[in-house]
């Protein structure tokens, strides 16, 4: 499940990021609530795989790989944000 989460929020974030960059950086709501979902099935995704990780006898590939997922997704969104706070205060 944290696998599916991490490559839905990875999917979203990417397509939003692209989508933004592509209208010269103008957002529309439905991009942040996108973003907003993301970051959510992104935490909620980690703490899923944190929590199946700590399991005995699974297959650990994919608590393993959900994990990294979600941690890059929420990299990512917290690069995004921080690029976005830095343009407001140095425009």
């Amino acid at each position: 499940m944290s696998t599916i989460l991490g490559g839905i929020s990875l999917v979203s974030l990417g397509i939003v990021t692209y989508l933004s960059y592509s209208q010269g950086g103008v957002m529309h709501g439905g991009y942040g609530v996108t973003g907003v979902l993301a970051t959510i099935y992104s935490l909620i995704g980690l703490i899923l795989g944190i929590l199946t990780l700590r399991e005995k006898d699974i297959y650990r590939i994919f608590p393993v790989l959900g994990t990294i997922l979600n941690v890059v997704a929420l990299g990512g969104d917290i690069l995004e944000q921080k690029h976005w706070i830095t343009q407001q205060l140095f425009r």
